[in-house]
């Protein structure tokens, strides 16, 4: 037997994701973004008490198979850093054209900006 201790498996659920046309409008409405070389974000608060994001590649990232790619990626980094990442918003993750990163620099970015974000969407 595995004498290992276990340890609670980070997932990705469907009440995580942003789905309807009706969200990614009122986020991009309120204008609130934070971007760097890898990642551009924009963000709102909702009443959900937990973070929802949403995903726009767009095909100047390149054709099907590689969107498809960069989506995993995206949320790969949002799974495995959904505990930094502060709650009550919703995000819609949108990966620089060209920018070749990795789960590793989407990971880094994402906390970065979000905390940025929710310090600014906080604030007011």
């Amino acid at each position: 037997m595995n004498d290992e201790p276990q340890t609670e498996r980070l997932k990705f659920p469907h009440s995580r994701r942003l789905r309807s046309s009706l969200d990614f409008q009122r986020v991009y409405a309120l204008k609130q973004r934070a971007g760097d070389g890898t990642l551009l974000i924009f963000a709102a608060k909702n009443e959900t008490g937990v973070t929802r994001i949403g995903l726009s590649v767009s095909k100047k990232n390149g054709n099907s198979v590689v969107r498809h790619r960069i989506r995993r990626l995206l949320k790969e980094a949002y799974r495995l850093e959904q505990q930094q990442i502060p709650e009550g918003l919703d995000l819609i993750l949108i990966p620089r054209p060209g920018s070749e990163a990795t789960v590793s620099d989407y990971r880094t970015s994402a906390v970065v900006l979000s905390k940025k974000l929710s310090e600014r969407i906080h604030k007011d």
